[in-house]
């Protein structure tokens, strides 16, 4: 842990800076595709369907976090066998969670259209494409469990490539079934299913070390009593502090969908520029967990406020240069994502937010690669209830009056408030952390 440099943070982060990047990609060639289709309605469909299954999906994503922490903890401190225990029980939970809601997506899908005040015709896209999508829930949710892993061990280069596999498949599929064979909403949703599935077999190959040699050793441990504290005590509360921010987001959609199929169309289109700009930008906030968690798991606190200090260096860097890039540049991809001109004249006058979410996020993105780093989920959690509070209270003063402009403040008030409190929780609470 000695080696902290910012040749190392790069190492770590480009990799997953592109992987990030591509996440949103997916929904970003998802809408552009049912864009050229020239109406808003399968765009908000589209749209919907995702952030429906993505805050079911995201409420397990403690187990990236979860998983990267302990992980990262147990590789600093040279345990292999309690590394691979780590994985085994992150996959076995997020099998058992993707059957779960496989088993139960009638009365998901009854409760979430219940909450979207979309029109009869998206609420109608939104369902198939759904009632398709969903049958991917357990490989989606176990290859939170993988990216976390590989992420912990540095292995950045196998997360790139999981991620470019899902993509790559998911573009080639769209075209095929949806500009090829008119399935329309139907094909997105197909294609991303397969792409799902086949990635989940990439990323085990990709951790075949952990099935190797030290199997036996690790099958061993995985009813280890205070490992296994460890590890629901870390997800519980991480699993928390997602609930609460994706009710934020979710909140978001459905508020925008209320405010008729244009909006809903255009915050669509923004959010992909939210997205990408999040999950490029937590590149850094990964490296600072992978980092800050082996230099705990060594028992090394030097190494942990360098890795926390050049990684936030990078990410500020990076924020500004995102943001001047949609700046300049969004009014052009916005023309690429959708041909509907009501549409593309909506999201153009709202770009600024979307230009200016980077820099205002960044700071809480950092601090919650901080904490997760150093398993301090509690005090993420706080961070992030008191943030939601400022968003839920902005929000009641702001979309009376403002419409979708006061639901996009709202939204960096609640950011802004992350990055505050997250300083203000991880430098005030410096000298308990590295006890």
């Amino acid at each position: 842990m000695t080696n902290i440099t910012h040749r190392r943070i790069w190492a770590i982060s480009w990799p997953i800076l592109l992987s990030n990047a591509t996440i949103p990609i997916l929904g970003a060639i998802d809408t552009a595709v049912v864009g050229q289709m020239g109406t808003a309605a399968p765009i908000g469909a589209v749209g919907l369907g995702a952030i429906i299954l993505a805050s079911v999906y995201w409420i397990f994503g403690f187990l990236r976090m979860g998983t990267s922490g302990l992980a990262a903890q147990a590789h600093g401190a040279g345990t292999r066998a309690e590394r691979a225990a780590i994985l085994y029980r992150a996959l076995l939970i997020g099998l058992v969670a993707g059957v779960a809601i496989v088993v139960l997506q009638w009365p998901l899908l009854w409760s979430a259209f219940r909450l979207a005040p979309a029109s009869d015709e998206v609420e109608a896209l939104a369902r198939d494409y759904l009632t398709i999508r969903i049958w991917g829930a357990p490989w989606t949710i176990a290859l939170y469990a993988i990216n976390g892993w590989l992420i912990a061990l540095e292995r950045s280069k196998g997360v790139l490539w999981l991620q470019l596999w899902i993509n790559g498949v998911n573009a080639l599929l769209d075209c095929w079934f949806v500009l090829g064979l008119g399935w329309g909403v139907g094909g997105v949703a197909s294609a991303t299913l397969i792409a799902e599935m086949t990635g989940f077999g990439l990323g085990i190959y990709l951790c075949r070390d952990a099935f190797g040699y030290v199997r036996p050793a690790a099958l061993a441990r995985l009813r280890d009593r205070a490992a296994l504290k460890k590890m629901m005590s870390v997800n519980g509360v991480i699993m928390l502090r997602t609930v609460l921010l994706q009710a934020a987001f979710t909140a978001f959609l459905f508020l925008g969908s209320g405010l008729g199929d244009v909006p809903l169309a255009a915050n669509q289109i923004l959010m992909q520029f939210l997205s990408i700009a999040a999950y490029a930008l937590d590149g850094f906030a990964f490296a600072a967990e992978t980092l800050i968690g082996q230099a705990i798991g060594a028992r090394d606190g030097h190494s942990m406020d360098r890795a926390a200090r050049l990684s936030f260096q990078w990410s500020i860097g990076g924020s500004v240069l995102i943001g001047c890039g949609y700046f300049l540049f969004g009014p052009m991809v916005i023309d690429l994502m959708t041909a509907a001109p009501d549409v593309r004249a909506t999201a153009k006058e709202l770009l600024i937010w979307a230009a200016l979410a980077p820099v205002i996020g960044i700071a809480g993105w950092m601090y919650d690669g901080f904490f997760i780093g150093a398993t301090l989920t509690r005090a993420m959690l706080r961070s992030v209830a008191w943030s939601v509070l400022v968003y839920v209270l902005a929000l009641v003063t702001l979309l009376p009056d403002y419409g979708n402009a006061g639901l996009w403040a709202s939204l960096m008030m609640m950011n802004a408030a992350r990055g505050l409190l997250g300083w203000w929780i991880w430098a005030g609470g410096r000298a308990t952390f590295t006890a």
